[in-house]
């Protein structure tokens, strides 16, 4: 699968296929919701939202080594980062919240597709373009499952 052309264009179109308040299979956020936690890991992915790397080296090594594998998130995967209730949503409409994803995800090729530059993983560390993009797609994918725009 060519994990950019699924990020930059495959990802985006299947958002446009959800209702704002649509359950997914698992979890406890809304259609929006999602939408609005994946622009939140863009923001971090750029460098515009930072969170401290909390883990050990050990947990950071053992993070970094499933990040990067081809195992995919079980279903109800848990990120202590994230509050147990999701936050309300912060666009007004389901357009705004896919619209801003897409401008983060648009400043990430940007900033990181043809340069050396990393950003901090609050799990495994420093990650770089090629890092990011393998993670990005794993992330997006299961959410994709989670919300049945793929199998």
């Amino acid at each position: 699968m060519d994990k950019i052309k699924f990020l930059r264009t495959d990802f985006p179109a299947l958002l446009r296929r959800l209702q704002p308040e649509q359950k997914g299979k698992w979890g406890k956020m809304n259609a929006q919701q999602m939408v609005e936690h994946l622009t939140d890991t863009l923001l971090v992915t750029n460098g515009k939202k930072h969170q401290r790397q909390e883990l050990t080296p050990e947990q950071t090594e053992k993070a970094r080594a499933f990040f990067l594998s081809e195992k995919p998130f079980r279903e109800n995967t848990t990120n202590h980062l994230l509050p147990d209730v999701p936050p309300a949503c912060v666009n007004a409409t389901m357009e705004e919240a896919i619209l801003e994803f897409e401008r983060e995800l648009k400043a990430f090729f940007d900033s990181f597709e043809h340069s050396q530059r990393t950003t901090v993983n609050p799990f495994a560390g420093e990650f770089g373009f090629n890092e990011w993009v393998h993670l990005l797609h794993k992330h997006f994918l299961h959410h994709a499952r989670q919300f049945s725009l793929i199998d």
